[in-house]
């Protein structure tokens, strides 16, 4: 028996008659021209939680919009927000009403009546039985019924859906209406893209993990504050050492001692009884600072081919005259407590830096919880994905000064392109999940951090001088060439042909750089080849973009990038209806009206439909 024979017996099991056939196939072709469903790009979260649920929660302004398009002039604009926060927060904006004592039965029927219009609205994209799906059980039937309501000349099924309402606000309304705020979240958006850098910076990543793992359609491309945690979730010291230096420096060590549970109470205690600092979070920064530059002095010295030489600077401190060597200029340096560094062998911890290290690496190690998230990082993720004509990736493609690829040494080979980025994917997840004998891969978590030519980051960082140089002039980290070329659109289009993707009809959507709109940036780049999506979620980067970044949306209609005003809070969001502003600019309109037929999904059902009429023909020959 050959593979097709073999994979249409298994096919008939499913349908085993000729009907089962005909009616899947039907379902199927309909299906195809039904609206493409709305993606939602979101990029650089940096563990802002709040702000990061709240663009989850309004669909970066989806569910205004379709209340906007339902209630127009209808319903006041305060009222409109009530009720789109209301879906937002259900169980907290419930709260805050019952408080303020304006919650009685024809508020709860007027509501549900509103929340159902809406949900009818959002829902006539999809089948009947993918919204089935999609309904919280407890509720489906119920839901169901509401949303497919008809009119008949007796009125019976006005009053039958009158007695549904009377009996869920005479039983559990709050609890009803927060499903079916959740199910309006749901139909808003098909598909969420995060475009990298969940962690770091902000103080709840884990939070925001949390979310993502009970989410129903998404994926996630890696950027290079992500592989950092997972390396560290690897056992790489070098990576651990900066996971926890970042930690204490923006003051996030909630998310790995209340987050992960990994303690940091050996290592702190090594800390104050080392440097000569009264604060101990303080000497806890300068400790990890120090072992971090020696951790990856010795990385680098171990790889030759990551081409890492000139951040080797410790052996260059002259702590009397408090100067370094960075690049071959000398510097004044603002530190000079430095009582593990020893001459002779600068990159070398001493004994009890090794003691506190190893407590710190045992702890991330046994973090169940650090490991269930990495776990899904590899599940969900990826160096890069292709999904429907667009090319997803965070950081950047290596090029040469003259526009080409760029190689990159990979555990002895070199590879550039495409090739590189499924060279670096499989490194990673060996990295991960070999049980032995992976310390190379290993160790190049680490150089995908923080790498000149890494696909992930793409720069010269300059931690050293940022840590120890207060002349400025030190701090300029040089990019590759990649961020020059990106505004081209001949390089653009070179990029996504070595991806496979036509030219013509494909974008990049890039996350890793903050659009610096104050300073007249844009994030559309290359003629709209190129989208920059920097979230700027991260409030420490609000003054230098202006606002606080973008996401973008793509639907049936074409695609359109929101520019968001910061978040203020929950709290406010809550009490006073106040919806993140957002500025929307569509960037491409689609001649026709996009369908499901014309994505990805969309191609896979087409095969699957030929596969179905091949099964037919079997039946009836």
């Amino acid at each position: 028996m050959d593979d097709r024979t073999r994979y249409l017996s298994l096919l008939s099991e499913k349908y085993p008659t000729s009907r089962a056939l005909s009616r899947e196939i039907i379902n199927l072709s309909a299906i195809l021209n039904l609206p493409k469903g709305t993606e939602h790009f979101m990029s650089d979260i940096h563990g802002e939680y709040e702000a990061f649920c709240h663009i989850l929660n309004n669909c970066s302004g989806v569910i205004r919009e379709k209340v906007d398009l339902l209630y127009g002039d209808i319903l006041s604009d305060s009222q409109k927000s009530e009720i789109c926060t209301l879906v937002y927060y259900p169980k907290e904006k419930l709260a805050l009403l019952k408080s303020q004592k304006t919650v009685n039965g024809e508020w709860y029927e007027i509501t549900i009546h509103r929340l159902t219009e809406i949900a009818r609205l959002l829902s006539s994209k999809y089948t009947r039985s993918k919204v089935r799906k999609a309904l919280p059980a407890d509720y489906a039937y119920i839901i169901d019924e509401l949303l497919h309501a008809q009119k008949d000349e007796d009125d019976n099924q006005i009053l039958y859906h009158q007695k549904i309402l009377d009996t869920i606000i005479k039983l559990d309304p709050d609890d009803f209406i927060i499903s079916f705020s959740s199910l309006i979240k749901r139909l808003a958006v098909d598909r969420l893209h995060i475009v990298g850098d969940i962690f770091d910076r902000g103080a709840r990543a884990e939070r925001v993990l949390d979310l993502l793992t009970r989410h129903h359609s998404l994926d996630i491309e890696w950027g290079n504050h992500d592989i950092l945690y997972m390396g560290a979730a690897c056992g790489n010291e070098a990576c651990i050492c900066n996971v926890v230096k970042n930690a204490i420096k923006y003051h996030t060590v909630n998310t790995l001692e209340s987050g992960y549970g990994i303690s940091l109470r050996n290592f702190t205690l090594f800390a104050e009884k080392t440097y000569r600092e009264k604060d101990p979070m303080k000497a806890a920064l300068k400790a990890i600072t120090v072992m971090t530059f020696k951790c990856e002095g010795a990385l680098i010295q171990s790889h030759p081919e990551y081409e890492m030489d000139k951040r080797l600077i410790l052996h260059s401190i002259n702590k009397e005259n408090r100067t370094a060597v960075c690049e071959g200029v000398t510097y004044p340096i603002n530190e000079d407590d430095f009582p593990t560094l020893c001459p002779e062998n600068p990159y070398e911890l001493t004994g009890e830096e090794k003691q506190a290290l190893y407590s710190l690496v045992s702890a991330f190690l046994g973090s169940e919880k650090l490991r269930e998230h990495i776990a899904f990082l590899y599940e969900k993720g990826g160096m890069y994905r292709i999904y429907n004509s667009n090319l997803l990736y965070h950081g950047c493609v290596p090029l040469k000064d003259d526009g080409s690829f760029d190689t990159v040494d990979v555990l002895g080979e070199k590879f550039s392109g495409k090739k590189l980025f499924d060279r670096c994917d499989a490194v990673a997840r060996d990295a991960f999940f070999k049980t032995s004998g992976n310390h190379r891969e290993i160790d190049f978590m680490w150089y995908l951090w923080c790498g000149e030519k890494s696909p992930l980051c793409g720069r010269n960082i300059k931690t050293f001088e940022r840590a120890y140089v207060d002349d400025k002039t030190a701090w300029t980290e040089e990019k590759n060439p990649y961020y020059r070329f990106y505004y081209e659109k001949e390089i653009c289009e070179t990029i996504l042909s070595e991806f496979g993707l036509s030219p013509e009809h494909s974008h990049i959507i890039n996350g890793h750089t903050p659009v610096r709109t104050a300073k007249g940036e844009l994030p559309v780049r290359a003629e709209s080849k190129l989208f920059v999506i920097d979230g700027g979620f991260c409030e420490k980067y609000h003054e230098t973009t202006g606002i606080a970044g973008y996401t973008l949306i793509s639907n049936s209609h074409g695609l359109r990038l929101k520019a968001h005003r910061p978040f203020e809070s929950v709290g406010k969001a809550i009490a006073q209806d106040r919806d993140i502003r957002s500025d929307s600019s569509i960037v491409e309109t689609e001649r026709r009206r996009v369908m499901v037929g014309d994505t990805d999904d969309g191609r896979k059902i087409r095969q699957d439909i030929d596969d179905l009429y091949d099964l037919l023909y079997c039946y009836r020959s």
